[in-house]
C-alpha cells in the first residue's frame, strides 16, 4: 500500500500581521523582505509603529484621503453600530467606543482613507510573498525579516514561519524588544541567521516609566540566551532617547554591559518622528514631542 506523503501543517498556520514590505535595507544582510507582526506588549513613547502595538485589527482613517460626505458618504451608510458621522466640512469623525472592527467601511470606502490595520496571514500566504523576491536574495545573504510589533507575541506563527523559512534555505533574522517568554525566543535561535535584540535602557524605573513595562526580563532574556548560544551572532540595538539614555553613564552602562557579551555587536539608532502622523489615523494622541536627542553613543 502507497503511504500518503505527511502533509506540511506548519503551512496552515496562521498570524495577524501589518504590513509586509519589500526591498527593505536596514532589517539585516543584503536586501530583506520584512515582515511587521501586529501586537506589542510595550509602548514606547516613541513608538513609530502605533499600528502594529494592539494585537486585535484595528481601523485607521487618513483624513486628507476622504473625499467627504458630498461627494460619498457611504460609509456611515454601512455601520451597524452608527460609529462614523460627519464633521461640518464634511470630514468622517470616528466614534471609537462604538466601533466594533467590522470593517464594513473600509470595504466601500473607494479613497482607501478607511484602512484595516493587521491582516491574518497564514505561514504559506507570507513565504509566497518573500520568495517573490529571491532573485535578490542570491547575493549578499538577504532574506526573511520578522519586525513589529513584537514577533515573540505571536509564538506559535513566528516558530512556524521560520522554521519553514529555514526549510526552504532562507536567511533569517528577527527584531525584538526581548520582551517574552524565553522558550520560545530560544526556539526561534534554533532557525535565525541574525537577531537585532532592543535594550532600550539599564535603568529598570525609567524603562517603566518610557515603555509602560520593566526591563528586568528583557535584560534577564539576553543574559540567558548568550549563555545557551554564545556562537549565535546578536546585534544589541539601543535608540538614543533623551531623557531615557541619552546620559554619558548611561551609555557607558549599556556599551560595558553589551561588551562581556561573546559574538555580540552595539548599534546605536537615532531617534526620530516619522510615526507621528500614525498617531492620529488611530485616533489617539503623539505625547512624545520633545524627547529626541542627536547623541549617539
Amino acid at each position: 500500500m502507497t503511504s500518503l506523503p505527511v502533509q506540511n501543517t506548519r503551512l496552515g498556520k496562521k498570524g495577524i500581521i501589518t504590513n509586509i514590505q519589500q526591498y527593505s535595507l536596514h532589517d539585516g544582510p543584503g536586501i530583506r523582505t520584512t515582515v511587521f507582526f501586529k501586537g506589542c506588549p510595550l509602548r514606547c513613547r516613541w513608538c513609530c509603529n502605533p499600528e502594529t502595538q494592539a494585537a486585535a485589527p484595528e481601523l485607521s482613517y487618513v483624513e486628507r484621503k476622504c473625499i467627504c460626505k458630498q461627494e460619498c458618504g457611504w460609509c456611515a451608510g454601512v455601520c451597524p453600530t452608527e460609529a462614523l458621522s460627519f464633521a461640518a466640512n464634511g470630514k468622517v469623525q470616528i466614534n471609537r467606543a462604538r466601533c466594533t472592527s467590522c470593517f464594513e467601511c473600509v470595504r466601500i470606502c473607494p479613497s482607501q482613507a478607511l484602512r484595516r490595520e493587521g491582516q491574518a496571514v497564514s505561514v504559506a500566504d507570507v513565504l509566497a510573498a518573500v520568495e517573490e523576491q529571491s532573485v535578490f536574495y542570491r547575493e549578499g545573504k538577504g532574506g526573511l525579516t520578522v519586525s513589529g510589533g513584537e514577533p515573540l507575541s505571536q509564538p506559535k506563527f513566528l516558530l512556524a514561519l521560520l522554521e519553514e523559512a529555514k526549510h526552504r534555505n532562507l536567511n533569517t533574522t528577527m527584531e525584538t524588544s526581548g520582551y517574552g517568554e524565553y522558550a520560545v525566543l530560544a526556539q526561534a535561535m534554533r532557525y535565525l541567521d541574525t537577531l537585532f535584540f532592543d535594550i532600550k535602557s539599564l535603568d529598570e524605573a525609567k524603562h517603566q516609566d518610557y515603555t509602560t513595562v520593566s526591563n528586568r526580563r528583557i535584560v534577564e532574556n539576553l543574559t540567558q540566551l548568550r549563555r545557551d548560544y554564545p556562537n549565535a551572532y546578536i546585534t544589541v540595538r539601543t535608540p538614543v532617547i533623551h531623557g531615557l539614555n541619552d546620559l554619558p553613564e548611561e551609555q557607558t552602562a549599556i556599551r560595558a554591559y553589551v561588551r562581556q557579551m561573546p559574538n555580540t555587536a552595539f548599534e546605536a539608532l537615532p531617534c526620530h518622528r516619522f510615526g507621528e502622523p500614525k498617531y492620529a489615523t488611530l485616533g489617539r494622541k503623539y505625547t512624545f514631542i520633545s524627547g529626541q536627542s542627536s547623541l549617539l553613543f
